[in-house]
């Protein structure tokens, strides 16, 4: 019976020992995690009647693997969609005031983010000849290219906060949102990557007859992500081993005609043995666990750099709140350097997130410019928070709920060059047989991105175990 070691019950390691699991029945899974808890930044807390996500608050069905997911593992009548109020209200926080952003053609010729010049540029786009070079390029520079400067620093900036909470002239536009760098190169233009794109979705519906379902709409469980979690635990045939800390890995040779087998050492006289190591846990963890059996490696993995975000999470009544929260939210882009990146109005993307008569918001603060508002303390984190609202949305009353969930290192920034590291990365681990690395930090840091990851690791898994 070969054995597999996973180091990360994120839902990365999560799904991987699942799918694994599926594809190898005879595989003995464990899943070995550091904190006390598994999940990673997924998680879902409740207090006072308010319901609130410690990371992500729901995923897209852009893509399938999620859904698919859920589906295999018996949740399906537990899943819920977000509101049409979320999909289509959504705002920015640019010169003092909350401003619509456009949701169809004819809003955008209407909307006054951007001059009639930078509409007309944005809209010339799809005849503008696609970049031949294959040389990297920053989110801010494809963006300027391709759509115009306005548009760059209105909309690819949000986008960009929105996700990454980075910054759009460091992040690498094939590692961040390759979607968009494949269509200008097999389509010649963004937009016209999209109608083919959304053409094609309709043509392959109708092919086996169903009628063809716009995607990009977000999905939770009533209860919230945790849902998912627990039901990845809880199917695993051996659950988390949680509270444990890998600190290096062993290879033992056995000749050239053998698979090396591996010793995962944790604290103390804590040791895992395994036909093959998974490390799907953050790069710097995996950066440290590596550092004794290959310097170079570890040295590249750590390279790859991380923000850090505080979520903080508060509960008003609702007459406490001037404006209708009937949308999605708002966001501040990262030029702007505010204290708070974006304001989700969890209240109304989602129900069950608030008591009947109160709204639940949660901010973002820090990211790539502003790290140090993450070391602030509760009083004054609040109080930043609290002067923002005032201002966004003209909240002056003291919230009835409020936490603070804190995340030092958040999301893996996809900088330039990017792609590059991760070639070198896979082609260096490939020198060590039956070691693979996995998680957000390498191709995507979506939910999505991540079950998809957990796929195909599975099955590289399963054939180098066969």
């Amino acid at each position: 019976m070969p054995k597999v070691v996973i180091v990360g019950a994120g839902i990365s390691g999560l799904a991987l020992a699942y799918r694994l699991h599926q594809a190898a029945p005879s595989c003995d899974i464990q899943v070995l995690e550091q904190r006390a808890r598994p999940g990673g930044t997924i998680w879902t807390a409740e207090h006072d009647g308010f319901r609130f996500e410690h990371g992500p608050n729901g995923f897209l069905d852009n893509k399938p693997t999620t859904l698919t997911l859920c589906h295999d593992l018996g949740l399906a009548d537990r899943l819920i969609q977000a509101s049409e109020a979320a999909g289509r209200n959504r705002y920015l926080f640019l010169d003092g005031e909350l401003r619509a952003l456009p949701a169809g053609l004819g809003a955008f010729l209407r909307t006054d983010l951007i001059s009639w010049r930078g509409k007309l540029g944005f809209l010339a786009e799809r005849f503008r000849r696609p970049r031949r070079s294959s040389a990297d390029e920053s989110i801010d520079a494809f963006a300027r290219r391709r759509v115009g400067r306005e548009a760059a620093e209105i909309f690819a900036d949000a986008l960009v906060t929105g996700i990454h909470a980075g910054d759009p002239k460091l992040l690498s536009i094939r590692a961040a949102f390759p979607r968009l760098a494949r269509f200008e190169q097999e389509q010649g233009s963004i937009l016209k990557g999209f109608a083919h794109a959304a053409k094609q979705r309709r043509t392959e519906a109708r092919a086996r007859g169903e009628v063809p379902q716009e995607l990009g709409k977000m999905w939770t469980f009533r209860e919230g992500m945790r849902v998912l979690i627990e039901q990845l635990t809880k199917v695993l045939k051996s659950p988390p081993v949680l509270g444990v800390s890998v600190r290096r890995l062993e290879k033992q040779d056995r000749g050239e005609s053998a698979r090396p087998r591996w010793i995962v050492h944790g604290e103390g006289q804590d040791r895992w043995n395994a036909d093959a190591v998974v490390l799907t846990c953050p790069a710097y963890q995996q950066a440290m666990v590596v550092a004794g059996l290959d310097g170079t490696l570890a040295e590249q993995i750590g390279g790859i750099a991380y923000n850090r975000v505080a979520v903080v999470a508060l509960g008003f009544r609702r007459a406490a709140v001037p404006i209708a929260v009937d949308g999605f939210g708002y966001i501040a882009p990262q030029r702007t350097r505010r204290d708070v990146l974006g304001v989700q109005w969890c209240s109304s993307i989602f129900p069950d997130r608030a008591p009947a008569d109160a709204v639940l918001l949660r901010a973002m603060c820090g990211g790539w410019h502003r790290p140090e508002l993450v070391g602030w303390d509760d009083a004054r984190l609040l109080a930043a928070v609290r002067q923002e609202l005032a201002q966004a949305m003209g909240i002056q009353a003291a919230p009835i709920f409020q936490q603070i969930v804190r995340w030092d290192r958040a999301i893996p920034q996809y900088h330039l060059g990017h792609l590059e590291r991760v070639a070198w990365i896979e082609d260096r681990v490939a020198r060590h047989p039956g070691l693979f690395v996995g998680g957000n930090a390498y191709h995507g840091v979506a939910m999505n991105d991540c079950t998809e990851q957990a796929e195909l690791l599975a099955l590289r898994l399963t054939r180098y175990l066969a």
